[in-house]
């Protein structure tokens, strides 16, 4: 069997891809993959590093505005679907699979034109905008949210599989990440984290946190805040007189190599609400209080926010609004009431979908036939 995937761009794009590639070569015995995306995204050192395939085509994102630059981008994007249609005829796919980002557009549309089966899978309640068009081309939808139906014209194309997430996730063992980071078993963990890059509104709201927080006897904390804002972070921390070696709650990392452990000790997270944080938050059915990035495109974070809100997973709460007073007020409560906290995890865990990626490799499977 061969198979194209497409998607990418960032990282909520590529790995949902790498992971659906994974399900596949575990439920097929001969699976060739080849990946297409672009040699300016994250794809183009991700994809190799994980073992796969990848060429590259020339194309580029629509500015959401009216530009020359979008003109521009018009001529390139017709010149990548002729360059994907060579790469699809030279490869022969059975099928071609796309999870995003904007390279995936002409992919998908190439094989869609040359008559190949073809998937996309959406990971937000509010589709990108590739995704809406080629909505109207593949012949099947992935969806990562079941609200996000609504979005999509065609009814027949949809099923919810929830968002495909790494297996580490589900494997990771809580004693032993415990003991990996040196925390506390007797103390519930809290899990900060703004993504891969930090989130700036986040960490400067966790410096009196950890203030207030610091040597309880109930609850540590285990911050990420990004490379570019871990050095601030930790200055204006000591500036409010706390020795983070000493204070024997507070772990602070720029980054975390091991985030499937650091996903296993979690009691409670603090994060953004890009798609896949929150699958792999609601796999282990760990709650969250979430604070979406206003600036995502077509407001998305907030629209998957809102859903785990509504569902009882999570607390939601405005960028805009978010100081040090909310979240220590936010997490007190939860830590002393463990009924209303255990009663959102039950409804993380029940949202969660660890078996996301093997229903889309079947999925897929049962197209080629």
């Amino acid at each position: 069997m061969r198979i194209i995937m497409s998607g990418g761009g960032t990282g909520g794009h590529i790995y949902p891809a790498i992971t659906i590639a994974k399900a596949l070569r575990e439920k097929v015995k001969y699976c060739e993959v080849l990946f297409i995306g672009t040699q300016s995204g994250l794809e183009a050192d991700i994809i190799p590093k994980e073992g796969f395939t990848i060429q590259f085509i020339d194309v580029a994102g629509f500015e959401r505005r009216l530009s020359v630059k979008n003109i521009q981008t018009i001529a390139k994007t017709i010149g990548s679907i002729w360059q994907s249609q060579k790469i699809i005829r030279q490869f022969k796919p059975d099928i071609v699979i796309g999870t995003g980002g904007y390279v995936c557009g002409p992919v998908l549309l190439a094989a869609s034109l040359l008559k190949i089966p073809t998937m996309i899978q959406e990971q937000n309640v509010i589709p990108g905008i590739t995704n809406k068009i080629l909505s109207r081309f593949v012949d099947k939808i992935a969806l990562g949210f079941t609200e996000a139906s609504e979005n999509f014209p065609n009814q027949n194309k949809l099923f919810f599989t929830g968002n495909p997430i790494r297996q580490e996730v589900i494997s990771a063992n809580r004693e032993e990440s415990v003991a990996a980071f040196g925390l506390d078993p007797t103390k519930r963990t809290i899990l900060i984290s703004g993504g891969s890059r930090g989130a700036r509104s986040i960490n400067q709201a966790m410096i009196k946190v950890h203030q207030y927080f610091a040597g309880s006897k109930e609850i540590q904390l285990l911050h990420v805040t990004g490379q570019s804002e871990y050095n601030g972070i930790v200055g204006k921390i000591t500036q409010c007189g706390i020795d983070i070696t000493t204070a024997g709650n507070i772990i602070i990392k720029p980054y975390l190599y091991n985030m499937p452990q650091a996903l296993a000790v979690a009691d409670l997270a603090i994060f953004r609400a890009g798609a896949l944080g929150l699958a792999e938050l609601a796999a282990r059915g760990t709650p969250s209080i979430l604070v979406p990035y206003p600036y995502a495109a077509e407001n998305h974070q907030e629209y998957n926010a809102r859903a785990m809100e509504q569902q009882g997973a999570a607390i939601f709460i405005h960028d805009k609004e978010l100081n040090y007073d909310i979240l220590i007020k936010n997490i007190s409560e939860l830590i002393n009431n463990p009924q209303k906290l255990d009663k959102m995890s039950r409804a993380s865990k029940k949202i969660g979908r660890p078996k996301a990626a093997e229903s889309i490799a079947q999925m897929a499977l049962n197209l080629i036939k």
